[in-house]
C-alpha cells in the first residue's frame, strides 16, 4: 500500500504566495484552458452544475457535502447577499429531496466573523442558516479557518448545538484538538476530523508531517471511543486502514461512522469504500469564488497538481 505523501513546507509557502497575488490570480483565471481542468475539483460556478455533480453522487451510493465558495465577508453590506445564498442553497437541497443525504458546509469567515464584533455578527447569521436547515431537516456543518478564528467557531457551535443540528471541523495539526475532540464527542455529535491546511504558530500547531499523522491517530481514538459519530477526512490509505482497526476495536459498525473525501479525489477509493458498506460522503464544491479553493487544494498535496496539470493537457 503506498503512503500518501504531504506537502513540503516550502511547497506549501510557493502556493501561499501564489494565492495572495492578485496579477497572478488574473492571469490564471484568463487562461483559456483553465476552467477545464479546474471542474476536476470545483462541480461549477452555478448551483445547476452543483446540482448535476451531486445527483451523479448520490446515484453512486454516496452522501454529499455541498460545498458553497463564498468569499470572506469584507463589510457587512457583503454579509446579506452570502446568507440569502446560503438560505437559497439549503431551499435547494429541500425541494430536491435530499436533506437526509446532503449536508450544508458553511465558512464562518463568510458571516462576518472577521468583521468588528464578527463573532456576535456570524453567529447571528449562522442561526438563521441552521433554522432553516431544521425546517427542510438538513443538517449543517461549520467550517474552520485559520488559527485565530478556532476558539470563535467552536464557541458559535456549542452555542446552535442548544437549538440546532450542527456538525463541526476539527484539524489534526492544531495541538489544542485532542481537547477539543474529548469537548464535542457528546451524544449526537457530529464532528469531522481533518489533517488540517492552515499554516499555524509552531508553539500552538504540528509543523512536521509525522507529528500531523500521529495527532490524526490519537483524535480519531478519542472520537471512535467517544459518543459522537466520527467523520473521518482523509485521502491517506493508512489512516483509511487506521480507522477501519479502531472503528472495530470501539466496536462500532460500518454505519457508525464516514468516511469524507474532496470531490475529484480517490474516486476509486471512494466507490470501494462505499462496496465495502461505508458510509462516504463527498465534499462538492461551487461558485464563482473557486480561484481560492483550488490553491489551497493544490497546496495541500503535490498530487493534486499533477492532476491539474494532466487536466490542462489532456482535458481527463
Amino acid at each position: 500500500m503506498s503512503i500518501e505523501k504531504g506537502a513540503s513546507p516550502m511547497y506549501r509557502i510557493i502556493f501561499q504566495a501564489l494565492a495572495r497575488s492578485q496579477i497572478f490570480k488574473k492571469l490564471f483565471m484568463s487562461f483559456p484552458l483553465t476552467r477545464r481542468a479546474v471542474r476536476y475539483f470545483v462541480a461549477g460556478s452555478t448551483w445547476e452544475q452543483a446540482q448535476e455533480a451531486i445527483a451523479i453522487q448520490l446515484d453512486k451510493g454516496l452522501k454529499v457535502s455541498v460545498e458553497y465558495l463564498a468569499e470572506d465577508a469584507r463589510s457587512p453590506e457583503h454579509l446579506e447577499s452570502t446568507v440569502a445564498a446560503y438560505l437559497d442553497l439549503l431551499e435547494q437541497v429541500g425541494a430536491n429531496g435530499w436533506a437526509g443525504d446532503v449536508e450544508v458546509s458553511v465558512k464562518p469567515n463568510a458571516l462576518g466573523l472577521l468583521l468588528h464584533d464578527g463573532e456576535e455578527l456570524a453567529l447571528s447569521n449562522a442561526i438563521k442558516i441552521a433554522a432553516k436547515a431544521q425546517e427542510i431537516n438538513a443538517t449543517i456543518i461549520m467550517d474552520m479557518a485559520g488559527p485565530g478564528t478556532v476558539t470563535k467557531t467552536l464557541r458559535i457551535v456549542d452555542t446552535l448545538r442548544e437549538q440546532y443540528s450542527v456538525n463541526c471541523v476539527l484539524q489534526a495539526n492544531y495541538k489544542r484538538t485532542e481537547r477539543d475532540c474529548q469537548a464535542m464527542n457528546t451524544p449526537g455529535s457530529r464532528a469531522r476530523l481533518c489533517k488540517g491546511s492552515f499554516k499555524a504558530p509552531v508553539p500552538t500547531a504540528y509543523t512536521d508531517i509525522h507529528d500531523i499523522d500521529l495527532s490524526y491517530v490519537r483524535c480519531l481514538k478519542i472520537l471512535m471511543e467517544g459518543e459522537g459519530t466520527p467523520l473521518v477526512a482523509t485521502h491517506d490509505p493508512v489512516m483509511i486502514e487506521i480507522a477501519q482497526e479502531l472503528a472495530a476495536h470501539s466496536n462500532r459498525g460500518l454505519r457508525d461512522f464516514e468516511f469524507q473525501m474532496l470531490y475529484g479525489i480517490r474516486t476509486l477509493e471512494q466507490a470501494r469504500l462505499t462496496d465495502l458498506g461505508h458510509t462516504v460522503r463527498v465534499s462538492i464544491p461551487f461558485g464563482e469564488n473557486w480561484y481560492d479553493y483550488l490553491v489551497q487544494r493544490l497546496a495541500e498535496r503535490p498530487a493534486n497538481l499533477r492532476l491539474f496539470l494532466r487536466g490542462l493537457v489532456c482535458g481527463y
